[in-house]
């Protein structure tokens, strides 16, 4: 049995379906491919796509915050660390008071 051959362009346009409808087999159903052939293509894309990028895109540098960015993001964490402990502690002690009002409820709220 020979191997069906698709052209680059229709590769190229199913592989934009994809992207934008977000579902591999959904598009190789309406075109009648095997999902697993869409998806390869897709993954072929991802890697050609870095390939074509220039240099400098490849060498960029990570961002690094500067001393007041780094405090301010800092103290949002803190604060988002307390809030979260508080709202554990919130659910702990209405689970507590749920099984001691209602002793024949049986919950698993973990």
């Amino acid at each position: 049995m020979q191997r069906k051959r698709y052209p680059k362009e229709l590769k190229d346009q199913l592989v934009r379906e994809v992207k934008e409808a977000g579902s591999v087999v959904q598009v190789a159903k309406r075109h009648g491919i095997n999902d697993r052939t869409l998806s390869r293509w897709v993954r072929e894309s991802k890697y050609s796509s870095w390939e074509k990028a220039p240099d400098e895109a490849k060498k960029m540098q990570a961002y690094v915050p500067s001393p007041q960015e780094f405090r301010e993001m800092e103290k949002e964490n803190n604060q988002l660390k307390q809030l979260l402990g508080e709202k554990d502690l919130k659910i702990a002690i209405l689970t507590d008071l749920l099984k001691k009002s209602n002793p024949g409820f049986k919950t698993n709220l973990k």
